[in-house]
């Protein structure tokens, strides 16, 4: 089977989310829908501007749903500003460095934990999602903060209700996830692939 271009494949989200099923997760055994959209990291400019297009589309069209995204590096600087610790975090980095800053940022939002004491995950269970296709976006961003194996397991423990489709700047075989096509990460084992 010849492989499909990524043109191809982005234009078959829009399609794939509109199906029914696809929204109330049948077909599946009526496990939630985690799906992994991935891509080579050179087109993430065109990846972002084709989720733009759909999420206009689709929000601004008739469909009976709607696509919520979480960019996920801008939900990780919304947070620290609005607790007043993004400039701390800037000053923390100038003095020890981004590993020393990085772990202690995993500490304040809570992203080991796997209850509403994550903040990334409690800000995304605020959102009414109701009738709605979650979309996780950048990744690469917020690389090597925010894994987005830890942000699906730990999301999947506690949001059922609608399909989640992350968009993967790296490969994914279906159980092992490859950031930027070349750094190891842990299996995932729930999601599937959207195309």
């Amino acid at each position: 089977m010849a492989k499909l271009s990524l043109d191809d494949r982005l234009n078959q989200i829009e399609d794939k989310i509109s199906e029914k099923s696809f929204r109330e997760n049948k077909g599946l055994g009526n496990e939630v829908g985690y799906y992994i959209f991935d891509y080579d990291p050179g087109e993430e400019l065109y990846v972002r501007n084709h989720i733009a297009y759909l999420k206009d589309r689709i929000n601004n069209g008739n469909k009976d749903f709607r696509i919520v995204e979480f960019d996920l590096f801008h939900l990780m600087v919304e947070i620290l500003q609005e607790e007043g610790y993004l400039e701390a975090f800037f000053d923390l980095e100038k003095e020890n460095g981004f590993f020393e800053m990085a772990d202690s940022l995993v500490e304040t939002l809570g992203l080991d934990e796997t209850n509403e004491l994550n903040l990334i995950i409690s800000r995304i269970l605020q959102e009414d999602l109701t009738d709605s296709v979650v979309f996780l976006t950048g990744v690469g961003k917020c690389h090597p903060i925010i894994a987005s194996h830890n942000i699906l397991n730990n999301l999947h423990q506690m949001l059922d209700s609608v399909p989640v489709v992350l968009f993967y700047p790296g490969e994914y075989s279906g159980q092992d996830l490859k950031l930027f096509g070349t750094m190891d990460s842990h299996n995932y084992y729930r999601a599937f692939r959207l195309v």
